[in-house]
């Protein structure tokens, strides 16, 4: 088994230099003190692929620089394309999307430059946007337009593969109030990408480098089981080849409890999205309502029929390792349900945690991110073994 990872987009870093002085500071220092082998999930923005590929002997030295450090990556995740560590990220991370030529071009990129990262022998996952935003996904004929772009990714994935041997495959990662957020829309969407596929004659193509990124702290946040949803996805046919180990916060009675509102205000915070969902149990049906992004205000005095649901969740990657932040909670149960439906897949995909929030967790006692880090790495290692997956 490839060992586990974490994502760098925690990381800040525009440029080479940046990326590798983030490796320094903080990856191998949590290998260390984790004391076995980890993988660096890199994030690496537009600016970064496109230094690498116009110096050929850089990009050499990078793949070099990484064996040195004695880490591996086997995954990229090209969800931000920019500034991921702006003042205002918010729904600007969506783009571009997955219409504009952008968005394919910087994914290809991307995979040249995980052909040279990769592990002899291993496969490899690129994570990217679940399309778009649904806010911003106006455009007329905007999901023929991301299919399009889809299937040229995927034959220029095959020619990499057949060039270079190297097996690279695309992670589309739902999220809620995206284009593609529930796991009924995912199957939806591979459906109409899989027809047109065929129509063209690369369905082979499309199935074997066209999947999704898992993300569980996003299904749970809809409010979903996250066993059936991964076993859906499964049955459909549709590739898991990439899980994101996260958790969101959690919010049981929320008028019942005003000091939780009140501490959740505290993660209300201007960088990034976090869309928030009620669930209130009714007699005949339960009720799912959302707020596109959490507010001081809404926490604080949030509408009626908000108050009123049974539970909240909020989009906002929880340490892994945390069953609670104070008086919230996390959906860490959730996280688990999942890694033990893993045993159940004709295969494993890529592992990382991915909690990007740790610069913008509130509270002067959270630990500082070497610590953090490793001791989810630790607490996620300790969950896999248990089920047989270490």
């Amino acid at each position: 088994m490839l060992p586990l990872g974490y994502c760098t987009n925690v990381h800040a870093g525009l440029t080479v230099a940046a990326v590798e002085q983030g490796l320094d500071q903080f990856t191998v220092p949590i290998q260390q003190r984790v004391g076995r082998p980890i993988a660096a999930g890199l994030w690496l923005a537009a600016p970064v692929i496109q230094e690498l590929l116009a110096d050929p002997a850089g990009l050499t030295r990078f793949v070099q620089g990484l064996k040195r450090r004695d880490l591996v990556c086997y995954t990229l995740n090209a969800f931000p394309y920019g500034n991921f560590h702006d003042e205002r990220v918010k729904e600007q991370v969506y783009l571009p999307d997955w219409t504009q030529p952008e968005r394919l071009t910087y994914t290809q990129g991307c995979a040249e430059v995980l052909a040279r990262l990769l592990p002899e022998g291993e496969t490899g996952s690129i994570s990217t946007v679940p399309l778009g935003f649904k806010g911003l996904a106006d455009k007329p004929d905007f999901l023929a337009n991301c299919v399009d772009q889809l299937l040229a990714l995927a034959v220029t994935l095959r020619n990499l593969h057949q060039e270079t041997g190297r097996l690279i495959r695309l992670a589309i990662e739902p999220e809620p109030c995206c284009v593609l957020e529930t796991t009924a829309e995912t199957r939806s969407f591979f459906e109409l990408l899989f027809n047109v596929a065929e129509e063209r004659s690369q369905g082979e193509v499309a199935r074997e480098h066209l999947g999704v990124c898992y993300d569980v702290c996003h299904q749970s946040v809809e409010f979903e089981d996250v066993a059936a949803s991964i076993r859906d996805l499964t049955a459909e046919g549709i590739r898991n080849n990439k899980l994101h180990i996260t958790c969101a916060l959690e919010l049981r009675e929320p008028a019942g409890h005003p000091e939780a509102r009140e501490a959740l205000a505290a993660f209300a915070e201007p960088r990034y999205l976090h869309q928030t969902f009620a669930w209130t149990r009714e007699p005949s049906q339960d009720t799912i309502r959302h707020l596109v992004d959490l507010t001081p205000e809404f926490a604080s005095q949030p509408p009626t029929e908000f108050l009123n649901a049974d539970c909240w969740r909020i989009h906002f990657h929880a340490p892994v390792n945390a069953e609670a932040l104070g008086p919230l909670t996390t959906t860490r149960a959730d996280l688990i349900t999942a890694l033990k439906t893993l045993p159940e897949l004709p295969y494993l995909p890529h592992l990382e945690v991915e909690t990007y929030t740790w610069n913008v967790l509130p509270g002067a006692e959270r630990p500082d991110l070497v610590s953090g880090i490793a001791d989810e790495l630790i607490a996620t290692q300790k969950l896999l073994d248990e089920v047989g997956i270490g």
